[in-house]
């Protein structure tokens, strides 16, 4: 065993250097070859799965693409479905809406349709066509609608066509507008006219206008007259379908008459409205005949039939203050005021109820001797747009606003500033408006000029103006004779004057005390008080008539009592401060001449008593700058000689 081993060993160390070297060399090689094979295809397989791998990756890349893309497609289908389906559905809604409007319309339509008419053959032949004729009875129709423009809503009518008045052409087929047509006729409530002209007997012509399946009267004449029988046909048709515009323009005619009668069928068969704007019709009718008894009395029909109707005491003040019922058409003025605040009105033109509403509310303002809010509801009133001719009746009653607030200047300013005008009964508005400006300033000679001329242009507007000529001038002129000393004609006048005439009782009152008939004139204040105790006048004048008798302390009682009634009426507190100064209490006259000048700033005679009461109280400086400013301002030949006494050095 040890010969074996040490053989194995010998072996090994019998092996030289250089022999296992070169063996080492050739396993060496062999394996590195193998190894570099290996290495290739590893190399190869590695390069293989990188380009699957790549490969696939790009096949994915190109699936996601189309996937994407297919979402995108089918994310795009389904919004055009959407839109699709929204556009039907807007398109089936906009067909709702228009259909729906369509008979919305149809069925509202209230206008009138004039259709063709039948015509004779040789008429037509010379140009005097079926829809010729149509066109001339709308003509007709339209200028009766506008002459008799009127406050009352077209709302108000049973039956209003108002100014949508159209002939009706008849097409062939059937096209949209005759199928709207077919609707509006179904579904509305049109007036339609037709009618047929032929020839009689005699050979001459007839007109017949017919209004739905009514039967027409028949207006015969010659052909020379066509125009004057299509003229009463159209009034027949306004008749029929319009019966209170017809009244109106029947009295807007002159056919008074006639209007009444119209009038006075609607009272009887007419509805509550008609009723009621019956009545105000005819009270203006009673108006024109000078009967305002009746006007009145129809009024308070009409206010008994609707106790909410607002123009009913609208034209109730107007005719009470004709009349100088001071109380009665303070207390219309009062009520319908409430009415209009608490909007109460459903039957007032909507372009005339804001000047209604406003032109009441300045008439109570004058009632009440608030005539610095007269002008300035007046002012505002002046901001809309005119209608039925307000405009001219406000800026003439900013010339009486202005008189009572002793303000020459802004009377001359608003005189002159009126618009220019030819109309005889604009001009005598004014100048009798003038009449009562001027007797405030006590221009005594201007009056009774005034009063000549009035008389004259008045008689020629019929029995109306002799309410004015009895009423307002009658008592003026007296009261002016008495002014200018003439007692007998002054006493003579006013005797003359109605006794329930509120002017004509201030005026009695005025000339007893010019007489110094201090217990007549005491009386005539007393009557005038209770007849119309919610206003300031009576009070005022008795307390002007006391302060000239020298009873001071009466005088307040009465100046205080008119304060009351109207804090914003000034001659109660210029007159308080006379009294006061009577009383030699000067310095308690200045407090009120101040709260008068808040009022009436403009009032020459104010500031010259004021400055007389500050001269007297000691205040010399500020006395001379009140008598400047009455200097500046009108003072009656009286006052300018009083202003030249106390200024005089």
């Amino acid at each position: 065993m040890s010969d074996q081993g040490s053989g194995r060993s010998n072996d090994a160390r019998g092996a030289t250097p250089g022999d296992g070297a070169a063996s080492a060399l050739a396993l060496g090689a062999a394996s590195r070859d193998k190894a570099d094979r290996f290495l290739d295809e590893q190399t190869r397989v590695a390069q293989a799965q990188a380009e699957y791998l790549r490969l696939q990756a790009e096949d994915f890349r190109a699936d996601e693409t189309v996937r994407r893309r297919t979402l995108r497609l089918e994310h795009s289908s389904a919004l055009m479905k959407v839109a699709f389906e929204l556009a039907l559905a807007l398109l089936a809604l906009l067909v709702i809406v228009i259909v729906g409007s369509a008979l919305w319309s149809a069925a509202h339509e209230d206008g009138l349709v004039i259709e063709s008419f039948s015509v004779p053959p040789d008429m037509a032949s010379r140009g005097l066509t079926g829809d010729v004729v149509a066109a001339r009875l709308l003509d007709k129709l339209s200028v009766m609608q506008k002459q008799t423009q009127s406050n009352r809503a077209a709302s108000s009518y049973a039956n209003n066509w108002g100014s949508d008045i159209k002939v009706q052409i008849p097409d062939t087929g059937v096209s949209i507008g005759q199928a709207y047509q077919y609707l509006a006729h179904w579904l509305g409530h049109q007036t339609h006219i037709s009618g047929e002209i032929f020839r009689d007997s005699k050979g001459g012509i007839a007109v017949t206008a017919r209004v739905g399946a009514d039967s027409s009267p028949n207006f015969a004449g010659s052909e020379a007259d066509f125009d004057k029988l299509l003229q009463q046909a159209a009034e027949s048709v306004y008749a029929k379908t319009q019966p209170y515009r017809y009244a109106v323009y029947l009295g807007n005619q002159g056919r008074s008459a006639e209007s009444e009668a119209t009038y006075r069928a609607l009272i009887a068969t007419g509805s509550r409205i008609d009723h009621a704007w019956a009545d105000v019709g005819l009270s203006t009718l009673y108006q024109g005949r000078g009967d305002f008894a009746s006007a009145i009395g129809v009024l308070h029909d009409a206010i008994e039939t609707r106790p909410d109707f607002v123009m009913g005491y609208g034209d109730l003040a107007n005719d009470e203050s004709a009349l100088t019922h001071d109380e009665a058409a303070y207390q219309a003025e009062h009520k319908m005021a409430e009415l209009t605040n608490s909007g109460q009105v459903a039957d007032i033109d909507p372009r005339g109820l804001a000047f209604t509403t406003l032109q009441n509310r300045a008439g109570l303002a004058n009632s009440l001797g608030d005539f610095k809010e007269q002008l300035a509801v007046d002012r505002q009133a002046m901001t809309i747009p005119d209608f039925l001719g307000q405009v001219e009746t406000l800026r003439v009653s900013d010339l009486t606003a202005y008189a009572f607030l002793h303000d020459a200047a802004g009377l001359k300013r608003v005189y002159d500033g009126l618009a220019p005008t030819t109309q005889a009964n604009v001009l005598i508005n004014r100048r009798a408006t003038m009449l009562t400006a001027d007797f405030q300033f006590e221009r005594w000679r201007t009056v009774k000029a005034d009063v000549a001329e009035l008389r004259t242009s008045a008689v020629k507007f019929g029995p109306a103006a002799k309410v004015f000529i009895d009423r307002v001038m009658a008592p003026l002129d007296a009261a002016v004779s008495a002014m200018l000393g003439d007692f007998n004609t002054a006493d003579a006048a006013i005797a003359r004057t109605p006794l329930d005439c509120d002017l004509c009782m201030r005026m009695r009152g005025r000339i007893a005390a010019a007489e110094h008939r201090w217990t007549a004139s005491a009386y005539w204040f007393a009557r005038l008080s209770a007849h119309a105790p919610s206003v300031p006048f009576a009070e005022g004048d008795w307390g002007t008539m006391l302060l000239a008798k020298g009873d001071a302390d009466a005088a307040i009682v009465k100046f205080r009592s008119a304060h009351e009634k109207s804090p914003n009426y000034a001659d109660p507190l210029e007159g308080w401060g006379e009294a006061l100064m009577m009383k030699n209490r000067s310095d308690l006259a200045c407090g009120k001449f101040q709260e008068a000048a808040q009022i009436a700033p403009n009032w020459g005679r104010l500031h010259l008593k004021w400055g007389e009461a500050l001269a007297w109280s000691g205040g010399k400086d500020e006395a001379r700058r009140q008598f400047a400013l009455a200097a500046g301002l009108y003072l009656s030949p009286g006052e300018n000689a009083e202003l030249a006494r106390m200024t005089r050095p």
